[in-house]
């Protein structure tokens, strides 16, 4: 198997502070911005993308500074995301799954309980339906009507050196990836931890359907990876700084993952 290369995408961000990404707040408030990203995982023999983002539309919506299309983005590096044959929707939340209907020939890979979340009696509850769009959960249960969406339960490997693995916490459903490269086992977290410091500290983002869930999957990505620093944050503006871009253009844009950070 030939190792694969991983890049994080950056496509949007919003200015924050720290009360807003800790249960409980933050005594030490002050501004900590949150990156949005897509994910792509390739080798000689296939590609990967990981989460879908969203649009433009509702980066207006929720208020959010959109950068470019998770389509545009990808095709930074050369990916055309209309020949995608595979993506990995870790949890079915507006910035993870947004624009789906960008990767029209893709085999969307989803945990079961996932769907069953976003489509079950807990949506009925602001608390819980607040990081869904509805046409995009309505798109994806259209997919699966057409055959497009393969269902995971638990850990599953999609190919030799890439698997997924469910963690659950902040959604019902949510995994994240593993993925064997030349530097050794990588994870992305996703939204398993927002930010660095959640999973370093054993703090907990505040959008969450079960907090043991999430302190506890903070062991299960120490234990998939190579490393605690084979760990990629979900949505830490410190990707890009600890990572380097592929190229100079693209510099804050594109982040090389399987390679040392700096």
């Amino acid at each position: 198997m030939t190792p694969y290369e991983v890049y994080a995408i950056k496509y949007a961000t919003r200015p924050a502070t720290r009360s807003a990404h800790f249960i409980g707040g933050d005594p030490h408030d002050g501004p900590m911005p949150m990156d949005y990203f897509v994910w792509l995982v390739c080798n000689a023999e296939r590609c990967f993308v990981v989460d879908t983002g969203f649009s433009e539309a509702v980066a207006r919506q929720r208020k959010r500074t959109f950068l470019r299309t998770p389509r545009e983005g990808l095709a930074l590096l050369g990916v055309d995301a209309a020949t995608v044959e595979d993506v990995i929707i870790t949890h079915m939340h507006y910035d993870h799954v947004g624009t789906f209907f960008d990767f029209p020939a893709a085999r969307f890979h989803l945990q079961d309980s996932e769907m069953s979340y976003a489509t079950g009696r807990y949506m009925r509850h602001g608390r819980f339906n607040h990081g869904y769009e509805v046409d995009d959960v309505v798109g994806m249960v259209k997919l699966v009507f057409k055959n497009r969406v393969s269902f995971h339960l638990g850990t599953a490997e999609l190919a030799p050196g890439i698997s997924v693995h469910h963690i659950g916490g902040h959604t019902a459903g949510l995994q994240s990836v593993r993925v064997a490269t030349a530097r050794g086992w990588l994870v992305l977290a996703s939204d398993c931890s927002h930010y660095y410091e959640h999973m370093e500290k054993g703090r907990v983002f505040p959008t969450a359907f079960h907090i043991g869930d999430m302190v506890e999957g903070y062991d299960k990505l120490r234990a998939l990876a190579e490393s605690p620093q084979h760990i990629i944050p979900g949505h830490d503006p410190l990707v890009m700084e600890r990572y380097p871009a592929p190229d100079k253009d693209l510099e804050g844009i594109v982040a090389r993952l399987d390679v040392v950070p700096r």
